[in-house]
């Protein structure tokens, strides 16, 4: 058998049986990149204790894997879609999670089928986008969907779910309603099931993005719009607070809201500044192995007309009722 043919029967049974979001895509695999040559939007990072692996995901769908921080592996296509569902074979993939769960990693993310129109506001086409979770049972997946195909209404794009066990013991999505449909971003709430594999009732409004005093419009007259990517937290005090992004004119920049109830009733109230400089936003926290809670982000700059987006980290204190940052942080 020659060499040709062999090569022509690999790509055959690759278009034929790879999963449909990695057909479109040829990332090239790569050991050893550091994390600043990583271009990537809304990075998460779970720090796996069975592993001793950090695995991080984040926009694009695709996964990197590191030992120390410093280096990563990748990246590598993880999920597998039901391609006959309403996302398609291509969707686009936003702002990907993983959770650890009773036994079982959970993938949250948001999924857009832009051959789908659901809404038209102020001429603006809204296309079919909406939060999703798909299971498997290993950090490095496969990720594959489950039983329920829609997780929030299909009229409404939805983005940047994340997964919060409240104190009722009960798990929820905590998600964002786009503000180019509503004119004001909320972040929301909704009831999971016990396996995660659907949702319970109707989402609830936690708090709009014109509640918070730091966010402004371009113009810095008015509030900002934009709700955008929440992460669920305690303080060690047991403060229950919630990151999230917005804008501060043209400055990309992420603020905190905490819930005077402790639970995701709220109400919640918004903090008055803004708790990264400018430029950075859509982050989340983790425990490193030697102990430091680090909350990792996007860089957000232009290079040459570009909008560039790598993984940053810093290093945070929840000490007492307040989350603050503490220094930039090197690994």
């Amino acid at each position: 058998m020659s060499r040709h043919f062999i090569y022509l029967l690999f790509i055959i049974c690759y278009f034929s049986f790879a999963p449909a979001s990695a057909q479109p895509r040829f990332p090239r695999y790569r050991e050893g990149v550091p994390t600043d040559s990583i271009r990537l939007s809304d990075p998460f990072i779970l720090a796996d204790s069975a592993t001793h692996t950090y695995y991080m995901t984040g926009t694009g769908g695709l996964m990197w894997t590191s030992k120390n921080l410093r280096t990563w592996d990748g990246p590598r296509n993880v999920v597998e879609l039901d391609t006959t569902s309403w996302m398609g074979r291509h969707p686009q993939i936003w702002a990907a999670e993983l959770h650890h769960y009773k036994g079982k990693y959970y993938y949250f993310a948001t999924f857009t089928n832009n051959a789908i129109t659901i809404d038209s506001v102020a001429g603006r086409r809204i296309p079919r986008r909406a939060c999703h979770i798909l299971v498997s049972d290993k950090p490095d997946g496969p990720y594959r969907p489950m039983q329920d195909p829609v997780y929030l209404p299909a009229f409404k794009p939805t983005l940047d779910a994340t997964l919060w066990i409240d104190t009722d013991g009960l798990p929820y999505m905590v998600y964002c309603h786009e503000w180019l449909q509503n004119g004001n971003g909320t972040v929301e709430k909704i009831r999971l099931t016990d396996d995660l594999s659907g949702s319970v009732g109707y989402g609830q409004v936690m708090f709009l993005a014109s509640d918070s005093p730091w966010s402004r419009d371009d113009n810095g007259t008015g509030p900002n719009i934009v709700t955008d990517g929440p992460w669920l937290f305690r303080t060690q005090s047991g403060r229950l607070g919630c990151l999230w992004t917005s804008w501060v004119g043209k400055d990309y920049t992420m603020g905190v809201a905490y819930s005077k109830s402790g639970t995701l009733d709220g109400p919640w109230v918004q903090e008055k500044k803004p708790i990264t400089p400018p430029n950075y936003g859509h982050g989340m926290m983790f425990e490193d192995w030697v102990g430091h809670l680090l909350l990792v982000l996007h860089e957000h700059r232009e290079v040459n007309g570009r909008t560039v987006r790598t993984p940053h980290f810093f290093l945070m204190d929840n000490e007492g009722d307040r989350l603050r940052p503490i220094a930039n942080f090197i690994p």
